[in-house]
């Protein structure tokens, strides 16, 4: 999906925002699996306009570099940037534009499927990754699909979405 080519990133946290409770439980989810990890530096790969950063940033106290392809969506990520912590630029997760061994943690909120080359963006994702630190991937599962309210009028997705799923089954931890 090339977002620069369309006007999605001007409407796209109207449709992704879940509100303030739900942002919450997520960053309770993600506390849950880093423990007493100590989180200095967070990358949020395919950060989109940002809907994860601030508050990535704030639970962790940490540093947030956001991650993301599309001009558009970075331009809006930057509108509303608020925590000096963090920071928008542009790259891909084949080709993160990182060094080694320089973040804690890694968040990629529901973006496996845009991965030209999933199995580089995961070696990227380890590239970039300390000793012990942690890649999260919150993404769909084919047990949820049927609960998604629009595979019944785009029928054609449910295999899109399934496809999607099988290549996400990831570990959140183990590196």
């Amino acid at each position: 999906m090339d977002y620069d080519a369309t006007d999605i990133p001007f409407a796209y946290d109207r449709g992704r925002n879940h509100g303030p409770e739900v942002l919450q439980l997520w960053m309770n989810v993600v506390s849950s699996h880093v423990k007493e990890q100590r989180i200095k530096t967070i990358l949020d790969l395919g950060c989109g306009t940002g809907r994860f950063s601030e508050a990535l940033a704030v639970r962790f106290d940490a540093e947030v570099i956001g991650i993301d392809p599309s001009k558009k969506m970075l331009e809006q990520a930057r509108s509303k940037l608020h925590d000096r912590r963090i920071r928008y630029e542009p790259g891909r997760g084949e080709s993160i534009p990182l060094p080694d061994n320089s973040v804690d943690l890694i968040f990629m909120s529901m973006i496996f499927h845009h991965f030209d080359n999933p199995k580089l963006a995961a070696r990227e994702c380890r590239r970039v990754l300390r000793h012990g630190a942690t890649g999260f991937l919150p993404a769909g599962t084919r047990e949820r699909i049927s609960s998604y309210p629009y595979v019944d009028f785009f029928p054609e997705s449910r295999p899109i979405l399934e496809e999607c799923t099988r290549h996400s089954q990831l570990p959140a931890r183990g590196v």
